[in-house]
C-alpha cells in the first residue's frame, strides 16, 4: 500500500485528490478510523482531507486554526520519533485548534486510546519548513499505538510531506535555475531532485543542446510545454522550438545570444498564436563551455489580452470606439513631427443638447454612435476620427489640404441625413470648422485653428437665424432647415 501511494504521490497534479488518497490510504491500511491534514496556509493551518466516519467530515472538513496554537500543541507533546502524542490530561488543548471529540467513554486500561488522547505527525519541507499537520485517532484496536504502527505512520506522513511539497515546485525549479547557472556540480549532485522539478513543473520546461553538432536540439521538454503547444513530446523536440517561435519574433532569439529573457509568441500546432515570457539560462560543462540551456516558459496570453484592453480603454471612447482627446493629441504630433502636411476638421452638433432633454441620454447615445460611424466611412481607414467631447468629433487627414472644403461639406450632409429615433426620424446637423498644418506647426495651435473656425460657424448660422430653422423643423416647428455649414 505504501509502495502504491508513493507512486501515486509521484505522478499526481491534483494536490487536493493526492490528499485524500493519502488519508483514505491511513484508514484503510494503518488501523485508525480516521485522519485528517492539516495544510498550512500563511498564518493558519486549514483541513485539506478528512477520511473517517461522516460526522467527522461535516465537524473538520475546511476547518482551520492559528499557526501560532499548532505550535503550542506540537511543543507541548511527547516526541515519538518524528510523530507527536499528546496523552490526555497531560496539557490543554489550544481552543482554536480543530478537533473532533468522540462521544465513546474512556476505558481504565492504561494502555487503551483515550477519546481526548492526540497523535500527529508533522509534516516539513526538505529544507525544514512546517507545511502541513498529519492527524489520527480512534485506533480500532482501542490502544495506543505500539512501535510498528507508529513507524508505518511516519513513512506516510513523509510521504504526505512530499505530496505537500510538491506543490511548491515551481519556485524550486526558478531557483534550482539560478542554481545550475553559478554551480554545474550542483546540479550533478541534484539529478533526481531536478529531474521531478522539471517533469511536474505547472510550467513549460524545455532543456536544448547548445553543442556545436547539435543546432539547439531540443533534449528534453514537459508535459506542461506540450500542452501548451498541443504537440507531444516526440513531435516538439523533432521540430524544435526555433520553428515554432513567430517568424517576427525568431530575430529577438538570436539577438538575445544564447540566454534570452522576453515576451514573444509561439505558434500552436492547430495554428493560433500563444503569447508566452521565456527565460532562459546557460549551463556550462565542466570547461566552461556552454552546454546547454535551460528554458522557461510561461503562457501570459491572458494577461496580454488584459493589457491590449486596458491600452484600448486607456486610448479610446468607450461609447463610439474612436480615438479619444489623448490619442488623438499623440497621433497629431506624430504627424507633425514627421512633417506631414494634415488638415483637421472639427466637427461639433448643432444643439445636441436638445435631442438630450427631448428623447434622452440614451437616444444621446444613440445619435452619438450613429455620427460616429457615418464620420468614419466618409474618410480612409488611415485617417483619423477622434471623439474629443461631448458632441465634439475631430478628423485627422492627410494629403487633402485641396480637397478639405468639398470632404467637409460631404460629412456635413452624411450628418445631416435623418436618423431614426423610436417612431420618428430626427435631422442632426453639424458645424465643422477646417485647420491644417499650414496654419501652425504644434498641436495645440492646429486644433486650435480649426476650433476657432468652428465658432465663426456657429456664430455665423445664429446671426442667420439658420440653426433656430434646423431645429424648428426638426422638433415640428415646420420651417425650412438651413443647410450645412463649413468654415
Amino acid at each position: 500500500m505504501l509502495h502504491r501511494v508513493s507512486r501515486e504521490l509521484n505522478a499526481a497534479r491534483d494536490l487536493t485528490a493526492t490528499l485524500q488518497r493519502l488519508v483514505d490510504s491511513v484508514v484503510s491500511s494503518l488501523g485508525f478510523q480516521v485522519a485528517a491534514i492539516n495544510v498550512v496556509h500563511d498564518d493558519v493551518l486549514q483541513v485539506a482531507a478528512v477520511a473517517g466516519p461522516a460526522d467527522v467530515r461535516k465537524a473538520l472538513e475546511g476547518e482551520s486554526g492559528p499557526r501560532a496554537a499548532w505550535d503550542d500543541l506540537l511543543a507541548a507533546a511527547e516526541h515519538w520519533g518524528a510523530l507527536r502524542y499528546l496523552p490526555h490530561g497531560t496539557a490543554s488543548l489550544p481552543d482554536e485548534v480543530p478537533v473532533w471529540t468522540p462521544g465513546q467513554s474512556p476505558s481504565e486500561d492504561p494502555d487503551a486510546w483515550h477519546p481526548e488522547d492526540i497523535l500527529v505527525a508533522p509534516l516539513y519541507s526538505p529544507v525544514g519548513e512546517l507545511v502541513g499537520v498529519l492527524s489520527v485517532d480512534l485506533p480500532i484496536d482501542g490502544r495506543v499505538p505500539g512501535p510498528l504502527q507508529r513507524e508505518l505512520l511516519e513513512m506516510f506522513a513523509a510521504q504526505a510531506a512530499i505530496a505537500l511539497d510538491n506543490a511548491r515546485l515551481h519556485a524550486e525549479v526558478l531557483t534550482t535555475m539560478d542554481r545550475l547557472e553559478r554551480e554545474h556540480q550542483a546540479l550533478r549532485a541534484s539529478e533526481e531532485s531536478f529531474r521531478q522539478a522539471f517533469e511536474y513543473a505547472p510550467s513549460g520546461m524545455a532543456v536544448a543542446s547548445l553543442r556545436a553538432q547539435d543546432d539547439r536540439r531540443l533534449l528534453r521538454v514537459n508535459a506542461a510545454l506540450c500542452h501548451m503547444l498541443g504537440y507531444s513530446g516526440e513531435e516538439l523536440r523533432r521540430v524544435g522550438l526555433a520553428t515554432v517561435v513567430h517568424p517576427d519574433d525568431r530575430p529577438l532569439l538570436t539577438a538575445g545570444g544564447i540566454a534570452y529573457q522576453g515576451d514573444l509568441r509561439l505558434r500552436h500546432r492547430d495554428g493560433h498564436l500563444v503569447w508566452v515570457s521565456m527565460n532562459s539560462s546557460v549551463v556550462l560543462d565542466s570547461a566552461g563551455a556552454p552546454d546547454y540551456q535551460l528554458i522557461h516558459i510561461q503562457d501570459i496570453s491572458e494577461r496580454r489580452d488584459r493589457e491590449e484592453q486596458l491600452a484600448h480603454l486607456a486610448a479610446h471612447d468607450p461609447l463610439t470606439g474612436l480615438p479619444n482627446r489623448s490619442e488623438l493629441r499623440a497621433r497629431l504630433g506624430q504627424l507633425l513631427a514627421d512633417r506631414e502636411e494634415v488638415v483637421v476638421l472639427f466637427c461639433d452638433l448643432d444643439g445636441f443638447k436638445h435631442i438630450n432633454d427631448r428623447y434622452g441620454h440614451d437616444a444621446g447615445d444613440l445619435v452619438l454612435v450613429e455620427v460616429a460611424r457615418r464620420l468614419r466611412s466618409q474618410v480612409r481607414d488611415h485617417d483619423v476620427v477622434a471623439r474629443v467631447g461631448g458632441d465634439e468629433f475631430v478628423l485627422v487627414l492627410r494629403d487633402t489640404d485641396k480637397e478639405a472644403a468639398a470632404l467637409a461639406l460631404r460629412l456635413a450632409r452624411e450628418v445631416r441625413r435623418p436618423l431614426r429615433l423610436g417612431p420618428r426620424e430626427v435631422a442632426v446637423t453639424v458645424s465643422i470648422g477646417v485647420g491644417s498644418s499650414g496654419l501652425a506647426s504644434d498641436v495645440d495651435g492646429v486644433l486650435r485653428a480649426a476650433d476657432q473656425a468652428m465658432y465663426r460657424v456657429k456664430l455665423a448660422r445664429d446671426y442667420r437665424g439658420d440653426y433656430h430653422d434646423d431645429y424648428r423643423d426638426e422638433y415640428g416647428g415646420g420651417a425650412s432647415a438651413g443647410g450645412p455649414s463649413v468654415a
